[in-house]
């Protein structure tokens, strides 16, 4: 081996970081670079994480790629696919990993290093990891680079030139990441049969985490990695390409099922590809004759999810379309009759009002047009409201307040029948009262509404409640701020089996007890946090890869789940570190700190089923 590329060089590459001569600090990086996949020494790996951490704290710097860095790290990812000898040595093992983890965060927010990094050839060796050629911690980082490639119109022809090949693999790994996840590293229970490479990126260095800490890093990473795809597909969506391969009717319904999970705050995940189709028009057409696609736009629409206001985007621009309106209508009409009076949602203004003008256009080019009875229903129930309110307007003050006291006093008979058990007579007063109720008494309907919507829920009829608790919730200041009407939706929504939207709005529940000063009105605490736990529990993301490995064999054969953790680790027969290796340093990997996985499940079993004034952080929005 060359003297230039010795141990003692590798580690003098620190030093050349250092130089205070630029000219020489230049040359000898440059050729660092130039060699660096000639390097065969355990210590190369100091020099990636060195270069990773550079790339996180100073992505906006040039002088690294301006001297080859993209060149470099394209290679020592070829190479690490193609010399697999070269890879199971040392610590090459962690080489593409890093390299591509490098790519990426120097192209995250910088348009012009990610034209170097195209024009340095690094997709290729991306792609490479991105057809799974090692496993599903490179496909991370390599959807991660490739999507920020994408994301800028001076790189996004380059991504292009694979467009098929690209949208069809993003499409499969969106679709199959958390059951394979599950099945190649989380599902292993015996942690000796765990790739150890794995376990050390997830746990920031050898030894320092138990199986907890790599079970929680490896589900935020799954769901880094489904929502990474996500944002490449939607770099071609954008521009209206791929739409039929993006748009089959079994991948939009999986669309509704990537939530983004408590790793991905910040992210639309599913519902805000599903957004952008419905501005195309296949897009429309492929989602409005995908029933179960509308239905959880539907769900979407009425629960306190942060991504709320995208739902409801949805359905109106598939009611605009006249080739959707009439798919769409009768599923989605009731839904937005129960939104028409919410103000503010999502960072938009008026969005009822926008909710009612698109209704009334709807009903005025259907005019003479056949409609199913409940489409008839509530658009007669849209034009009574709209008729009352302009009404209302020339009441006098003095009738005003007649009509206030006749329906406290009409409640007060709905109250006592609830309370002596006669549940549809309480229904019937609360209705009387609603329709005698001036559309301005906004708090007396909320109590009204979300009264109502409890006597739907001891009769069983969650749909019922569950639009009446969404007409409350709407008129309450902030919207989704009715603590009676989040939990008796979130009681609604479970009888359902709609895990998510309970625990949204459970934890709303429970957040805006903690936050109230008075303490009075959380009535249900325990009842809740059970809620929370059972629903969480539902939701959690390997849930469905967890119940298909049993059901596969547990279920069906004589095999323990030791068997089926042995048959998954046997499908990566050719990233098994040799045993040689196994003395190889490791401390020198770096702390691995992007999106912080929120620990949900440690914060409640040190709280215990009583819970604390710490809920509150169970689930951040």
């Amino acid at each position: 081996m060359p003297k230039e590329l010795t141990g003692t060089d590798i580690s003098c590459f620190f030093c050349n970081l250092e130089e205070p001569d630029s000219l020489v600090r230049r040359n000898e990086i440059k050729n660092y670079f130039r060699n660096m996949h000639l390097v065969d020494d355990q210590e190369l790996i100091l020099v990636l994480s060195g270069l990773w951490r550079i790339a996180m704290t100073e992505s906006e710097e040039g002088e690294l790629p301006s001297l080859g860095l993209f060149e470099c790290m394209a290679s020592l990812i070829d190479k690490g696919i193609k010399d697999r000898d070269w890879l199971h040595r040392n610590q090459n093992i962690y080489i593409p990993y890093y390299a591509a983890h490098i790519v990426g965060s120097y192209t995250m927010n910088n348009v012009d290093l990610a034209v170097k990094a195209v024009e340095a050839g690094t997709i290729p060796p991306l792609l490479d990891l991105l057809r799974g050629n090692m496993s599903w911690v490179e496909q991370r980082v390599a959807v991660r680079a490739l999507g920020h490639l994408a994301s800028y119109e001076r790189t996004f022809e380059a991504v292009s030139t694979y467009e098929e090949e690209v949208v069809k693999v993003a499409m499969h790994l969106a679709s199959t990441c958390v059951e394979v996840v599950y099945n190649m590293f989380v599902g292993v229970k015996d942690k000796n049969k765990r790739l150890k490479y794995h376990c050390d990126l997830l746990t920031r260095g050898a030894g320092l985490g138990d199986m907890e800490t790599e079970n929680r890093k490896a589900e935020e990473w799954a769901s880094q990695l489904q929502c990474w795809c996500l944002n490449l597909l939607n770099c071609f969506a954008i521009k209206g390409m791929s739409l039929d391969l993006i748009c089959k009717p079994s991948f939009l319904q999986e669309l509704c099922e990537m939530w983004g999970q408590i790793a991905n705050g910040t992210s639309p995940s599913g519902i805000g590809l599903i957004r952008l189709l419905c501005h195309s028009k296949v897009g429309r057409r492929c989602i409005a004759e995908t029933e179960n696609v509308i239905e959880n736009l539907c769900n979407l629409s009425r629960s306190s999810d942060d991504w709320q206001y995208m739902g409801i985007d949805c359905l109106l621009l598939l009611l605009k379309d006249p080739d959707t309106e009439y798919k769409v209508m009768e599923a989605s009409i009731s839904c937005l009759i129960d939104l028409i009076e919410v103000k503010n949602l999502g960072g938009r203004a008026n969005v009822g009002e926008i909710i009612k003008r698109t209704l009334c256009d709807l009903k005025l080019r259907n005019s003479k047009a056949i409609m199913s009875p409940e489409v008839q229903r509530a658009l007669e129930e849209l034009r009574n409201i709209i008729i009352k309110r302009r009404n209302e307007k020339a009441i006098p003050d003095e009738k005003k307040d007649e009509q206030r006291v006749l329906v406290a006093l009409i409640k007060q008979q709905g109250n006592h029948c609830f309370s002596i058990g006669r549940i549809q007579e309480a229904i019937n007063k609360y209705t009387e009262a609603i329709e005698l109720c001036p559309l301005r008494l906004k708090k007396e309907r909320i109590v009204l509404y979300s009264n109502r919507a409890q006597g739907y829920l001891l009769q069983r009829e969650p749909d019922a409640a569950i639009s009446d608790t969404t007409r409350a919730l709407c008129l309450s200041n902030p919207p989704n701020s009715h603590l009676k009407s989040l939990w008796r939706r979130s009681q609604a929504y479970d009888m359902k089996g709609l895990a998510r939207e309970s625990l949204m709005d459970c934890i709303m529940f429970i957040n805006g007890g903690i936050r109230s000063k008075d303490k009075k009105q959380l009535k249900v605490p325990h009842e809740a946090v059970r809620m929370i736990s059972k629903q969480m529990d539902s939701t959690w993301l390997f849930k469905a890869a967890q119940s298909k490995m049993i059901s596969k064999y547990a279920d069906t054969t004589s095999m323990s789940l030791f068997d089926v953790d042995r048959i998954y680790l046997e499908k990566l027969p050719n990233l098994k570190i040799s045993p040689r290796n196994k003395g190889c340093m490791t401390a020198g990997l770096p702390t691995i700190s992007e999106e912080p996985l929120l620990n949900w499940k440690e914060k409640r079993n040190a709280e215990g089923a009583e819970g604390s004034k710490e809920s509150k952080i169970w689930f951040q929005y």
